[in-house]
């Protein structure tokens, strides 16, 4: 597949943000520069396919793109070009190029927060943490500092025109930016008072009891979109707002249920009864320590009531992206579980137990076996009451590495053999499972069931039919997942529609509108299935449109 490269006028609106009025700039030499980056993202991107069809973009997958000889600006808008493309053709360049990507943002992204981390504990601001977050779990997302504090302030100049109602002289109307602190505790009560006006009865800011564990409770662009959150979402940006207008709240690692604190006594007091507790998620609630307790139903000790620390509030963030992700066996919840190890172990490298859990994950999913060794030989050099649970893991993972590098190549299944008589659908052929109503592409067969005994018995398969002496089909599913279906159980759809996977231009490069072409290398492993399925589409949709 060839592209036109997007050095047009048009794409450098996207691109002044990295130069000012006062640069001397060749803009000869930019278009040049320009151009190059977007040959060699071409490059890259074309190479991905025919180097990681059969297996994850492995860790040193990504050693071209760490070492780019072109500025990295240019070569992120070519992939946003890339996918960008409208259309739908070039399924598998966009797969690739959002998936490197994800990776050149993720690695930007964490940096950030390393940096983040290591600056003194007043320079860490809290919703500067949690847009960083924010950031790494959604690195294709338009999502940035500046654009969340602007609707934070917009928020907060909401605060001031109610404010200005009850009180034309406060000092919060004077002051911008969180620039003035305000001193008297009646004062900062107005201010407190017209913010819970504000969220919660004009601008129906809520906590989302009724879908608390979606993962978009915790992200705090999601938040500002959605008006609802979970208490330690809704506490950051309480709390930043409040900052705005000049009172200081502070985050209170509760347990069950994240607070927030207000001094009510002498500041610094460690008196716990000095302090008047605040539920963002409670509509703004103010709680004395007995109603705290109410709250979650049981007594706790002082220190629960304490003020953490910006990285103690990421922490627990994280911690709550951590759990979602155990949740559920999907590629979702997978993507989730990932993504928040990588923020916390960037926060605790040396946390023996979640790096286990790394590795237990990489080991399960069956990727970067050889980061699983690094991490099991750092796990043991930091713990090595780990070594038996470490050397069980190293033996399998060894084990996989062997078995890799044994294979000699792509299966070619050509239908003229006797044993795939049987098989009567064709790769891309879109088709509906007559049980369970879901939609699906196929993207790989066999000419019986190739599961294991086990995986056979759960499924219930010897109860079909034909059992497991029939095809059975790889589909990609409308929902996301990827099933492995009876022949007898698919039937073909009565309007062929195209089906929103996240892997299906590793599989296609392009949907006809009726049917879904195989990228050239899944048409390698099925060399005759295209013209099988062109057949079959034009016998069954002789009305459609090729």
């Amino acid at each position: 597949m060839t592209l036109f490269l997007c050095t047009s006028p048009y794409r450098w609106p996207s691109l002044l943000k990295y130069y000012t009025q006062t640069d001397g700039v060749s803009w000869l030499e930019e278009y040049k520069a320009r151009h190059n980056a977007g040959l060699e993202a071409q490059r890259i991107v074309a190479s991905f396919s025919k180097r990681f069809f059969s297996e994850h973009v492995p860790c040193d997958g990504f050693s071209d793109i760490e070492s780019l000889g072109c500025p990295s600006h240019f070569f992120e808008d070519e992939l946003m070009c890339i996918l960008n493309m409208e259309g739908r053709k070039g399924l598998t360049w966009k797969y690739y190029a959002k998936k490197i990507l994800y990776f050149l943002r993720q690695q930007n992204i964490l940096k950030n927060l390393k940096e983040y981390l290591q600056r003194p504990t007043d320079q860490q601001s809290f919703l500067e943490g949690a847009v960083l977050i924010d950031q790494y779990c959604n690195p294709l997302s338009d999502i940035c500092l500046r654009g969340v504090q602007a609707q934070v302030e917009d928020i907060a100049d909401q605060v001031r025109q109610v404010l200005r109602t009850k009180n034309p002289r406060h000092p919060s109307l004077a002051s911008k930016a969180g620039t003035l602190l305000v001193p008297e505790v009646e004062l900062q009560r107005q201010v407190l008072d017209a913010m819970n006006c504000v969220l919660y009865e004009q601008l129906k800011y809520k906590g989302n009891e009724l879908d608390y564990y979606n993962s978009l409770n915790s992200y705090i662009h999601q938040v500002l979109i959605r008006r609802t959150g979970i208490p330690i979402s809704l506490s950051v940006l309480y709390l930043s707002i409040a900052r705005q207008l000049g009172v200081k709240l502070e985050p209170v690692n509760f347990p069950s249920h994240f607070l927030l604190r207000w001094c009510q006594g002498k500041e610094g007091s460690t008196d716990i009864f000095d302090y008047t507790y605040i539920d963002a998620f409670g509509k703004g609630k103010q709680l004395t320590v007995k109603e705290c307790e109410y709250l979650i139903g049981h007594h706790v000790t002082e220190e629960f009531y304490g003020v953490v620390t910006s990285k103690e509030v990421l922490q627990r963030m994280v911690g709550n992206l951590l759990n979602l992700g155990k949740r559920e066996s999907t590629d979702q919840s997978y993507q989730l579980l990932r993504d928040s190890l990588d923020l916390y172990l960037a926060m605790y490298p040396d946390n023996v137990q979640h790096l286990m859990l790394q590795a237990r994950l990489y080991f399960h999913l069956g990727i970067w076996p050889e980061k699983v060794l690094d991490i099991l030989q750092h796990i043991q050099a930091l713990d090595p009451s780990q070594h038996g649970t470490a050397r069980y893991l190293v033996q399998h993972t060894l084990e996989h590495i062997e078995r890799r590098k044994e294979e000699v190549g792509p299966e070619v299944k050509h239908r003229a053999e006797e044993k795939h008589k049987e098989v009567c659908f064709s790769v891309g052929l879109i088709m509906k499972h007559k049980r369970y109503g879901y939609n699906c592409v196929i993207y790989g067969w066999d000419p019986t069931c190739m599961m294991g005994h086990e995986w056979i018995r759960n499924m219930n398969v010897h109860s079909l039919p034909h059992g497991p002496h029939q095809p059975f089909y790889n589909v990609l599913v409308e929902d996301g997942s990827c099933r492995y279906a009876a022949q007898e159980k698919l039937e073909y759809i009565s309007e062929p529609r195209e089906i929103p996977h996240p892997d299906i231009g590793r599989y296609f490069s392009e949907f006809t509108g009726i049917h879904y072409l195989p990228n050239t290398e899944l048409e390698i492993r099925y060399p005759e299935d295209l013209e099988l399925t062109r057949a079959t589409v034009q016998k069954i949709y002789s009305s459609g449109k090729e």
